[in-house]
């Protein structure tokens, strides 16, 4: 049985520890939550002389992490004083183009914070640039309210579930062809399906307690999982040829 590789999208930062000069980061929680599943994670810089087709060849899913803002232009909207983007100007882009094609090549997809909130974007969808200071997204774990009948809830197993949340924009308009698959309590967006793509995308971070809580590690799992088919699909088409 071959191990599913999921390509994970760097971040190109102008600071990394240890470096002289910029770099492409990627959290080793959901590193090592990826491994944990049982999949191989790959980093994909944010810049590359290929399309976004071409460098999704060889990986069976793709996986979307947290990190700086959105920038606001693309939702129209111009950027509010609490809104940080991305030090890499197409890293937006990068982003999108990797989420479109592993859509339309039928690669299942997980995102996450950052991940979540540009596929809101790129589905037509707006975002509120800052929450009030007070609010319990900052920095706290609170409850998702999980759509009974949605694809979410049959990974985790519950309707219910504690997250990890830290963030300080939101979901203001939901996008074309999403549905909202948990709520939190004050009303927050905090996980978002498609109509007809495989594809999870939450708000929180499963990767901070995916160590030690089984629902969390289990939205790590279904990607993996889901990768394993379409590399074992793959697998036979090509001995069939």
């Amino acid at each position: 049985m071959s191990v599913p590789r999921i390509g994970v999208t760097g971040m190109w930062s102008n600071q990394i520890h240890g470096l002289r000069f910029d770099g492409s980061a990627v959290s080793s929680a959901v590193l090592r939550s990826v491994v944990r599943a049982g999949g191989e994670p790959l980093t994909l810089f944010a810049e590359g002389p290929s399309p976004a087709a071409e460098r999704l060849r060889g990986l069976d899913g793709l996986l979307v992490p947290g990190g700086s803002d959105v920038d606001p232009r693309r939702y129209g909207e111009e950027p509010g004083p609490a809104t940080s983007v991305a030090d890499f100007a197409a890293q937006d882009q990068f982003e999108a183009d990797m989420i479109a094609a592993a859509m339309e090549r039928g690669i299942p997809v997980l995102a996450i914070c950052r991940g979540f909130q540009l596929l809101n974007v790129e589905h037509g969808g707006k975002l509120v640039q800052d929450l009030p200071a007070d609010s319990p997204h900052r920095n706290s774990v609170h409850e998702v309210a999980i759509e009974p009948d949605s694809l979410l809830a049959s990974v985790v197993g519950s309707v219910s579930l504690p997250v990890s949340s830290y963030h300080h924009q939101s979901i203001s308009t939901v996008g074309m062809g999403l549905r909202v698959a948990g709520l939190a309590p004050d009303g927050v967006v905090e996980a978002l399906e498609h109509e007809t793509a495989e594809l999870i995308a939450i708000q929180w971070h499963p990767e901070d307690t995916a160590a030690v809580e089984p629902a969390q590690h289990a939205i790590f799992r279904w990607l993996v999982d889901r990768a394993r088919v379409l590399a074992e699909r793959m697998e036979t088409r090509e001995i069939a040829v």
